[in-house]
């Protein structure tokens, strides 16, 4: 078990969802930390995303621990709702966030953990939960030829809005739910849209009977995995019969193994002929566009790369090892494998929703901490009273 020094606060680092969930359950019990953000204000990752971006996780299951919606929030909200809630989540639990805080290194020390931020100043604590999410750490693929492409190129996390890309040609490279969402909005706005689909990918309905999909895969949790793969596999049949065969190929994971795209605003864009697939990767940019593996070639005026996220974990360097996509090796759902008083909100990712697992995991964190915490105090004052009373045994006088 952890001991940590019960005499430094423990270091939260990251503002948004996690980071502030976390600070919250802290402050419940009593736990002294420090929250520290890189941006210039909380849930800065988020104010940056795209405007038009809506939860595909439904309100119900999108709060953090303590607080819910206000009464006349849309099931989904959008992005400024969400946005709007962080920062009253940090109001109504009165938490003091220090800001312009770039944690670049995160090390072990005498007390526990130190940070070393951008500045050079360092902060001490006794443990530290890692908050930092996945936004923050783009995964940009290399490619042959960028510097030869004249147009456009952009990750996904720098898309604002579509008015830029009307009647521009538009690669998407990439369909998770920001790809599929992007995609879907672009050609909406009358930009003639090309998908790049590296083998296929599994399509789920946003809801189903007026229920979230979300909150249907939570149901299904506890299931043996033969019953949720025939779950499904009803819901894949249910939809080819109502809205017709698939528009992309299966994919050969299950979307019980990888997030699909939730909802059918892509479908819908490639159905009516807005929006084109390709299917899989690019061999080479060229200065107007991009040959792809196939051998073919088609020209693009703008290149958005919705290629996903990494865990922002650069601080820790080689302290820890990760897993395949790149998450903290953990004993549990929250405390690293490799290092004592150390933690993890925001590394749990499924159909249920990151903000759901959020929920879920930052109490843990907090439970861990005061046990650890409560544990080495107590084994301070025993030492202190030991040494007392070696202290007054040898300050007794001598007996004949």
């Amino acid at each position: 078990m952890d001991r940590p020094n019960p005499d430094y606060p423990v270091l939260v680092i990251g503002a948004g969802p996690a980071g502030l969930a976390t600070a919250a359950c802290l402050s419940r019990r009593g736990i002294a930390h420090r929250l520290l953000e890189r941006g210039d204000q909380l849930g800065a990752s988020w104010r940056r995303t795209y405007d038009s971006l809506v939860l595909h996780t439904g309100r119900h299951m999108s709060t953090l621990p303590g607080l819910d919606y206000p009464r006349g929030t849309p099931l989904f909200p959008t992005r400024d709702q969400f946005v709007r809630y962080l920062q009253d989540y940090a109001s109504t639990h009165g938490l003091r966030i220090e800001t312009g805080c770039d944690v670049t290194t995160l090390r072990r020390s005498a007390h526990g953990w130190a940070a070393t931020l951008g500045n050079g100043a360092r902060i001490e604590g006794s443990s530290a939960v890692v908050c930092s999410g996945i936004m923050a750490n783009p995964r940009v693929p290399e490619l042959a030829g960028r510097d030869a492409f004249r147009g456009e190129l952009l990750h996904s996390v720098d898309y604002r809005r579509a008015d830029r890309f009307v009647g521009r040609r538009v690669l998407v490279v990439g369909v998770g739910n920001s790809g599929g969402e992007i995609g879907s909005e672009l050609a909406q706005a009358g930009a003639q849209v090309t998908v790049l689909v590296r083998t296929g990918a599994n399509v789920v309905p946003l809801a189903i009977a007026g229920i979230p999909i979300q909150y249907l895969s939570h149901a299904m949790r506890k299931l043996p995995r033969a019953a949720q793969e025939w779950v499904v596999k009803r819901v894949q049949r249910l939809t080819e019969v109502r809205r017709g065969p698939p528009v992309f190929p299966r994919p050969p994971h299950s979307a019980l193994d990888a997030i699909p795209i939730i909802g059918f605003n892509l479908v819908d864009a490639i159905k009516a002929g807005r929006a084109r697939v390709q299917l899989g990767t690019i061999d080479h940019l060229t200065a107007d566009g991009a040959v792809f593996s196939d051998g073919t070639s088609a020209p693009f005026d703008a290149i958005v790369l919705a290629t996903g996220f990494a865990p922002a974990l650069r601080m820790l360097d080689d302290l820890i090892a990760c897993d395949a996509k790149g998450f903290a090796r953990r004993r549990d759902r929250v405390t690293s494998a490799d290092q004592p008083g150390l933690y993890f909100v925001g590394h749990n990712y499924d159909a249920t929703g990151g903000i759901a697992n959020i929920r879920r995991d930052a109490p843990i964190v907090a439970e861990h901490i005061a046990v650890c915490r409560a544990t080495a105090a107590r084994m301070a004052k025993q030492r202190a009273r030991a040494q007392e009373r070696m202290q007054a045994k040898d300050g007794a006088p001598a007996t004949h």
